[in-house]
């Protein structure tokens, strides 16, 4: 829609970690001096700079256009949670107000007032409003995209940012229709609701836009699920990466999304709990930080949606008893994690794939990180699968899917 990507940008899109080219670089030379131990601190540094990334969205739109509503979906919460967006039928943000998710503060949605009322006039909103500090925008409508609409993805496109145009309350519109009509052909009506707002876009300067159809309170249907992918896929390697993270478990590919990116961290927790001040683990012959293998299986239960505060959020959504979903979970992985627990999952997967490696960035020397690096690597590797395997099971409970 707008916006351009820096050669970095670029460059760390083309990884297959989230390092950028010039940092494996780096990281190969130095393991090369100095082992693993020498590798350790940018490893660490790199791991806390991507749990320190911010992302901040803006949602923005007419009052009365569904923002808060949509906040509070994509942050899988619904208008009576704690710490949701207030939601009512008349302007009810007065002023800027951000909402984090609920398990990953970093990622921050801003309920922007909306323009050309009396606090906040047209002339006056761009300065106001502060676009400079949001990564990218929404901007809603519940009707048709007006005139303050265009004024605003026009001053978005200037800054060079990235916009969404997104159609909400479509659940509304279509109980109209059926209570005006006996028989509705929805997906005909959708698309005439798709073509009408593309053609008033393109009469206003926005050839070929992208239009999301979305009802907030059903963000399994419509268009929801595809308004995320494309907000991930124009965003760089690392934004990208915690944006996907904080979305909603709406859908096994969303779990397959997540489960695919948090593999990408496995390689950095093993190096981190190799080499010195190794601890011996009880029923295993290795040693390793037996602290970084539990943090690291307590941070995927949370981003794939298995600790409690989020199966209880995602069972309200599903108007499901959250003990149902719970009763869909088979994995010791959900309680306490002990050392006798990661010893159960290193050699219950005594089978490793070394081909599972050739994507560490310090490949031509991993066998050099030791023995202790590669059982780590598994039990991880282990760990992340079963938690996918139970997150797509709730999932498909949750939603009643195959």
């Amino acid at each position: 829609m707008g916006g351009s990507s820096s050669s970095e940008q670029v460059a760390e899109t083309e990884t297959p970690s989230f390092f950028t080219q010039e940092e494996l670089s780096k990281l190969k030379s130095d393991f090369e001096i100095g082992g693993l131990e020498k590798v350790k601190p940018p490893i660490k540094k790199k791991a806390t700079d991507l749990d320190k990334t911010e992302l901040n969205i803006a949602v923005t739109g007419e009052s009365g256009a569904g923002k808060s509503t949509f906040i509070n979906a994509m942050r899988g919460l619904q208008s009576d949670d704690p710490g949701a967006a207030e939601v009512g039928n008349t302007e009810t943000t007065k002023e800027p107000a951000g909402y984090s998710h609920p398990t990953l503060p970093n990622v921050r949605y801003w309920d922007l007032p909306g323009m050309g009322t009396k606090q906040f006039p047209a002339a006056k909103y761009f300065t106001e409003m502060k676009f400079e500090r949001f990564d990218f925008f929404i901007i809603i409508s519940a009707v048709r995209f007006r005139e303050n609409d265009v004024k605003l993805a026009k001053e978005i496109k200037q800054l060079g940012k990235q916009f969404y145009f997104v159609r909400s309350k479509i659940d509304a519109d279509l109980y109209s229709m059926r209570k005006q009509k006996k028989v509705v052909n929805e997906e005909d009506e959708l698309e005439k609701i798709r073509n009408d707002t593309v053609g008033k876009l393109a009469e206003a300067g926005f050839p070929n836009p992208a239009v999301f159809l979305i009802s907030s309170l059903e963000p399994d249907q419509f268009d929801f699920i595809q308004l995320n992918e494309g907000l991930e896929g124009d965003l760089n390697n690392v934004k990208k990466r915690i944006f996907v993270l904080a979305l909603p478990n709406l859908s096994v590919e969303i779990v397959q999304r997540k489960s695919k990116i948090l593999s990408k961290d496995i390689w950095m927790f093993a190096a981190l709990s190799g080499g010195l001040g190794e601890v011996p683990v009880p029923g295993f012959s290795l040693a390793c930080d037996i602290g970084i293998l539990i943090e690291a299986i307590v941070q995927f239960r949370k981003c794939l949606g298995l600790d409690d505060a989020s199966l209880r959020r995602l069972a309200k959504r599903a108007g499901k008893p959250v003990e149902e979903l719970k009763a869909t979970v088979k994995s010791p992985l959900l309680g306490d994690i002990t050392p006798n627990v990661i010893v159960r999952l290193g050699w219950g997967n005594a089978v490793f794939n070394v081909s599972a490696l050739e994507f560490v960035p310090v490949i031509d020397s991993i066998f050099g990180a030791g023995p202790s690096f590669l059982m780590t690597y598994k039990i991880l590797s282990a760990a992340l699968k079963d938690l996918t395997e139970n997150a797509e099971r709730v999932v498909k409970v949750a939603f009643e899917t195959d």
